[in-house]
């Protein structure tokens, strides 16, 4: 493959890319070993499962925009622990199309007299663009960043764009109008299209919004949720819960092997969405509620209600103590654990193989190549 031959020009800069210059087959050994000795003291973990081709698989690309010291505008990501911007011409794990209409908007901004906002003065409009792509469906989303709701010669601006690229579906201006490092500010306004795009993973239809967390390497999300319903050992009499559902990915996929499924969500976006998403996948099983998982989970255990099957899907600092004793309270046969920090992944088993579980399976998956990340299935049960 021709990418084996390239190599970033910007990694040391950018800091993202860990693995940079090591083969892939090298990657893959390298985090197996990690994996095993962070994890083999609670069970035998499976070879790790790598991708067909770990190249431009990121459905999601953010830029920063910012000016050089001679003024030209530059786009691209921040320096490694910095705000300063590293220009980036081309990176090897994001999507192409989406790369090239950054890179297009970057060219326009001239032409429309739109500067680029300053983090030191406050001054200037676009701050930041963000492109998503349904890898299945080839819907796409711009999300344009501006320090302001006045974006000027929007309608203009928005047709050179997609004359250029008529597969966009759908451009967002989205406000953020605070001094912070959040890329996303809290209101949208839809410049072209319905606001969102579509993408579909393991036979369901999924609808992200600008704001929406969905999986950023869809080919081997595939994979981990499979490995995760497959763990659950569903026999569509079990009640699941789904903690820190987002969008309902997990519990809509499960949904078809369960009698019912409760996704439980703080973000109230998200919630949104997976509501939307199980009606649009005519699933009827499904419930959905906005706040706190655990809190939610200690109620149900007090009111005296049953769950088969927690999966759990934490951020990468894993989850807390106060989660986890409310999914002890509730007891279930099942514990379904998806993991992106295996470091806190290992902190956490040690809290439930403490307080009457046992870890029976542990599947590593690779879903970032080039970097030292990696996700794990994990299969706990009560002892």
């Amino acid at each position: 493959m021709e990418e084996k031959l390239k190599k970033c020009t910007v990694s040391k800069k950018c800091g993202s890319c860990q693995y940079q210059g090591i083969s892939y087959k090298e990657q893959l050994a390298v985090k197996q070993k990690k994996m095993n000795k962070l994890l083999k003291k609670f069970a035998n973990v499976k070879p790790i499962i790598g991708m067909e081709n770990p190249f431009y698989y990121r459905n999601k690309v953010h830029a920063v925009f910012d000016r050089d010291r001679k003024g030209n505008i530059i786009c691209g990501t921040y320096e490694a622990k910095t705000h300063k911007v590293v220009p980036v011409e081309e990176c090897l794990i994001e999507d192409k199309i989406s790369q090239e209409i950054i890179r297009t908007i970057r060219d326009m901004l001239k032409s429309f007299k739109i500067k680029t906002y300053d983090e030191d003065t406050g001054y200037g409009l676009l701050r930041h663009v963000l492109v998503r792509r349904g890898f299945s469906t080839g819907e796409i989303m711009v999300v344009l960043v501006a320090a302001s709701p006045i974006f000027p010669s929007k309608n203009n601006f928005v047709k050179a764009l997609r004359k250029k690229y008529p597969q966009i579906t759908t451009v967002v201006l989205n406000v953020n109008d605070k001094k912070t490092s959040m890329v996303l500010g809290e209101r949208d306004i839809v410049l072209y299209g319905k606001g969102f795009i579509r993408d579909n993973l393991c036979g369901c239809s999924f609808r992200i919004s600008p704001q929406s967390f969905y999986q950023v390497n869809p080919v081997q999300t595939e994979i981990l949720y499979k490995t995760a319903i497959e763990y659950a050992g569903l026999g569509r009499k079990e009640t699941v819960i789904d903690a820190y559902c987002g969008i309902g990915t997990i519990g809509l996929v499960a949904a078809g092997k369960a009698k019912n499924v409760i996704g439980v969500e703080l973000n109230p976006d998200a919630v949104h969405d997976a509501k939307i998403n199980a009606r649009e996948n005519k699933i009827t099983n499904t419930r959905f509620y906005q706040g706190d998982a655990g809190e939610f989970m200690e109620k149900m255990a007090e009111e005296g209600e049953r769950a088969d099957v927690v999966f759990m899907d934490p951020p990468r600092t894993g989850s807390d103590k106060k989660f986890m004793s409310s999914v002890i309270k509730l007891a279930p046969s099942r514990i379904v654990y998806i993991s992106c920090g295996p470091e806190s992944l290992a902190r956490d088993l040690e809290y439930f193989t403490e307080h009457g579980y046992t870890v029976r399976k542990i599947q590593p998956v690779d879903m970032f190549s080039f970097t030292d990340h990696c996700e794990n299935v994990v299969l706990l049960r009560r002892k």
